[in-house]
C-alpha cells in the first residue's frame, strides 16, 4: 500500500469524527520503532511452541511499508519455533477510542496471529481483572474465520468471556482492516467496517474495560487453541504482514 493510499484510509476514518491519537504506518526500514514498540520475550503463555524474541530482525522487521512478524521453524533456546510479540506496554496506553489495523494473515495449520489489548495494570491486578480485548484472532486450523473476544471477571469473580466470529475467506491472501471501537458503554468489533459483535456494559463490578490499555501484535504457534489440530511443520516460515496500526479518539 502506498503512502497516498494510507493517507486516503486515514482521511476516511477521520471523516467519521475520529481524531488520530497514535499510529505506526511503518514508513521506515529495520527493526520496529523502539519509541513505539516493546517486546514480550520467551515462552510466554498458552503452552505455545514459539520463543518470542527481542529485537531480532528474523522475527520482526519493517520492509516496504509493512511490519513483518515472521514465525520460523528453528531451534532457539529450547524451543522449536521463533516468532515475535510486539507490545506498547511502557510506550503507549489509552482509554477509549477506535483501534484499527490493516493486515494480511499467515496461513499454515498451527499459526495463531492476534491483534489485541490488555489493561496496563496487569502487573498489579492480574489477568483477567485487567481486561482483555481481542480485536482479531485467526486460528489456521479453521481457515478464513476471524474471531473477536473479550475476557473479564464474571459474577462469581472468575474468568468470563464472550466472542463472535465472521467469515473472511481471503484473510491469508488479501489485506483487511480489523478494528474495534471502545466506549464507556460498549465495545464494537469490525472487519472492513462491517460490525459483527457488540459487547455492552455489564454493570458495576463486572465491567473491567474502564482502564487504560496497551496494544499487542503477536504471531503464536500451536498452543491451547492454535494447536488443537497440530502444526504443519512444512508450512514455515510464515509472515503476519501489517500495513499500519492506528488509534483514534473522539474530540471532547
Amino acid at each position: 500500500m502506498s503512502l497516498r493510499d494510507k493517507a486516503v484510509l486515514l482521511r476516511q476514518t477521520e471523516s467519521k469524527g475520529w481524531k488520530l491519537l497514535w499510529s505506526d504506518d511503518f514508513n521506515y526500514r529495520g527493526l520496529p520503532d523502539p519509541k513505539k514498540w516493546n517486546y514480550e520475550e520467551g515462552l510466554v503463555r498458552n503452552k505455545e511452541l514459539q520463543f518470542y524474541t527481542r529485537s531480532r530482525a528474523e522475527n520482526a522487521r519493517v520492509e516496504d511499508g509493512r511490519l513483518l512478524i515472521e514465525a520460523r521453524r528453528e531451534p532457539f533456546r529450547g524451543a522449536t519455533y521463533t516468532a515475535a510479540s510486539l507490545v506498547t506496554l511502557g510506550t503507549f496506553s489509552f482509554e477509549y477510542g477506535r483501534i484499527e489495523m490493516r493486515a494480511k494473515l499467515p496461513a499454515g495449520r498451527g499459526t495463531w496471529p492476534a491483534f489485541w489489548m490488555m489493561g496496563e495494570d496487569i502487573g498489579r491486578v492480574g489477568w483477567p481483572r485487567c481486561g482483555e480485548i481481542d480485536i482479531m484472532e485467526h486460528v489456521a486450523h479453521t481457515p478464513g474465520v476471524i474471531h473477536a473476544n473479550v475476557h473479564q471477571i464474571g459474577d462469581d469473580g472468575k474468568h468470563w468471556s464472550k466472542g463472535e466470529q465472521i467469515p473472511v475467506p481471503d484473510c491469508t491472501s488479501a489485506f483487511h482492516v480489523y478494528a474495534a471501537e471502545w466506549f464507556p458503554d460498549r465495545l464494537d468489533f469490525f472487519v472492513d467496517d462491517k460490525k459483527y459483535l457488540t459487547f455492552p456494559y455489564q454493570g458495576p463490578g463486572k465491567w473491567t474495560f474502564d482502564r487504560r490499555c496497551y496494544l499487542l501484535l503477536n504471531l503464536a504457534i500451536g498452543g491451547n487453541w492454535g494447536g488443537q489440530k497440530g502444526v504443519d511443520e512444512s508450512a514455515f516460515p510464515q509472515r503476519y504482514e501489517v500495513e499500519y496500526v492506528r488509534v483514534f479518539q473522539k474530540p471532547r
